[in-house]
């Protein structure tokens, strides 16, 4: 049987050759056709999902949610001392010091990433902003939110907190952080569906053994993780439901 696996599309795009080399590895280690394939955005991807049209993904918490509940998906392995952090950043020079200098009508750049919204606009709460007084412009891409700070279109952008220290060196100089969230145990998941529920434990076996294999070590490396560690079903649980609470 051929299975499909996909990324959330807010990954870093240096790493695009990263996760083939890791789907590679991942056919190597369990003889099995799979099939990779990244999408350029969550609402492409999420048609697909629907259809039932993928077999692994890693997933972001957002999403995980609906992958568990709706479409029968396990979670599997998450990233080793890696959590999903939301950075709200304006230009260098902005004389934004603080959210509370925010006021209605702030022009805001951000992705289709929900859960980098979703805490982005958490963080804006003590400037008593939200989706009803403020402008949000949604970009495809992490260094387009950086444009759109860059040019003026925006007063501050939303970043994934991988997606900002991923940005290049002569971006980074021109923006400034104004504020990072800190919740820690909202993270991306690998998620395995119910066709390929047979090599589960499989993917349990081999994902938190791939840090001690040179050659898995050296794939982790260009994802820029450290390795994988076991998600277990009740921290899955615990995860949706505290998003469910941020969006309640």
């Amino acid at each position: 049987m051929r299975y499909t696996m996909t990324v959330s599309p807010d990954f870093p795009p240096i790493q695009i050759a990263g996760w083939y080399i890791f789907n590679t590895w991942l056919q190597r280690q369990l003889n099995e056709q799979i099939h990779m394939e990244l999408f350029p955005d969550f609402a492409s991807q999420r048609r697909v999902i629907q259809m039932d049209g993928v077999d692994l993904i890693y997933a972001n918490p957002f999403d995980a949610a609906m992958l568990v509940r709706e479409k029968g998906f396990t979670a599997i392995a998450t990233p080793q001392h890696k959590s999903d952090e939301a950075i709200i950043a304006v230009l260098k020079d902005s004389s934004v010091r603080h959210v509370e200098d925010l006021l209605p009508g702030t022009r805001i750049a951000a992705t289709d990433d929900p859960d980098v919204n979703l805490i982005s606009m958490i963080m804006l709460e003590p400037a008593d902003l939200s989706m009803e007084n403020v402008q949000v412009q949604t970009v495809d891409t992490y260094v387009l939110v950086a444009k759109q700070l860059l040019q003026g279109e925006a007063d501050i952008g939303f970043f994934l907190r991988d997606a900002f220290t991923g940005l290049s060196t002569m971006i980074q100089r021109q923006l400034r952080e104004l504020v990072h969230s800190e919740i820690h145990v909202i993270r991306h998941v690998l998620l395995a569906g119910p066709r390929i529920r047979d090599r589960h434990a499989d993917l349990r076996r081999i994902l938190p053994a791939m840090s001690t294999d040179p050659k898995g070590k050296s794939v982790l490396a260009s994802l820029g993780l450290h390795g994988w560690e076991i998600q277990e079903q009740e921290d899955t649980e615990f995860m949706i439901d505290l998003m469910d609470t941020l969006v309640g």
